[in-house]
């Protein structure tokens, strides 16, 4: 009975399961894309940043050596500039780790880092050693920086467009997941929900038929029989009598009638014992002590014998 039970639960809550699971996936997949997508914003931000840093590295490169030429030089200020700006360079191009950079793929990208990658060389090379700031020819210096800038300020708006390049692709992938999501959701609304909804206002609809019958049509004879068996007891007439239980044999067939048409609906709606059986079984033997039945037996839903109007 318990095995029955369980398969009945599984049964009665497939469909459930998968309408849950399946809203569960697609929100874990909705969010795993929007925190994909937030990622990639963020990477893709700190990149244009980093680039656009360079220009203003090399700005500060050149003020520096104008400050050691003309003015107090601060050599260890130099220095940092030069290494960030030589730096950074490479790891635009390489990636690192600290900075959470990716390698750089694309190549038209690549490409313009290559023309960028003689001057930075030449700049880090003539001022890396501080004894020859005062010989590297200040004119070489800020061509060599107005070269760096043209050519970062050509990277930065390739990195910009980049950047909203992959955010219109992944608007579009959010955008196809969200329909995607919208899809499966009424296909398992039409397909899954109201199926179940219908089969349950059809089982209910059968309910309230059973109910019918049990409070009209299978009252009312179990009403003409009891009455038959009051009429039974005070007649002393046994030509009456036997009319009487002919009558009440009559009222059994057609209380069969109503019990098949009763099982008929809760064979579809419900596996539980069914009661009015109980009631069937004291009429027959009461027809049964009394010498009644007939010979002929016939086969119920309860798998009991009952005899049969021949």
């Amino acid at each position: 009975m318990g095995i029955k039970k369980l398969k009945l639960f599984k049964k009665g809550f497939r469909a459930y399961y998968l309408l849950v699971i399946s809203i569960v996936l697609l929100t874990i997949a909705i969010q795993t894309m929007t925190q994909y997508s937030l990622s990639k914003q963020r990477s893709t931000a700190l990149v244009v940043n980093l680039a656009g840093r360079q220009r203003m590295l090399s700005q500060r490169l050149l003020n520096e050596l104008y400050s050691c030429r003309y003015h107090s030089c601060d050599y260890a200020e130099m220095k940092l500039t030069l290494t960030k700006l030589y730096q950074m360079n490479e790891f635009l191009q390489k990636g690192n780790t600290g900075f959470k950079l990716e390698p750089l793929e694309d190549e038209a990208i690549l490409e313009e880092f290559r023309k960028l990658d003689p001057h930075i060389e030449w700049l880090y090379s003539e001022l890396e050693n501080f004894q020859n700031y005062k010989h590297v020819s200040f004119n070489d210096v800020r061509y060599r920086v107005d070269r760096f800038l043209v050519i970062m300020d050509g990277i930065v708006n390739q990195f910009q467009k980049k950047a909203e390049k992959d955010i219109r692709t992944m608007m579009i992938i959010e955008m196809e997941l969200a329909i995607f999501s919208i899809v499966i959701i009424l296909f398992e609304i039409f397909f899954i929900v109201n199926p179940i909804i219908n089969r349950i206002l059809d089982q209910k609809k059968k309910l309230s038929e059973i109910a019918w019958h049990q409070s009209h049509v299978f009252s009312s004879h179990m009403k003409n029989i009891a009455d038959l068996q009051y009429v039974l007891k005070v007649e002393k007439n046994p030509e009456r009598q036997k009319e009487i239980y002919g009558f009440i044999d009559e009222e059994l067939n057609h209380l069969k009638k109503v019990s098949q048409s009763m099982v008929k609906s809760l064979e579809e709606t419900t596996e539980e014992p069914k009661p009015h059986h109980i009631v069937i079984k004291k009429v027959e033997n009461f027809l049964e002590k009394h010498k009644l039945m007939g010979m002929d037996k016939s086969l119920i839903d309860d798998d009991t014998a009952h005899s049969v109007k021949s």
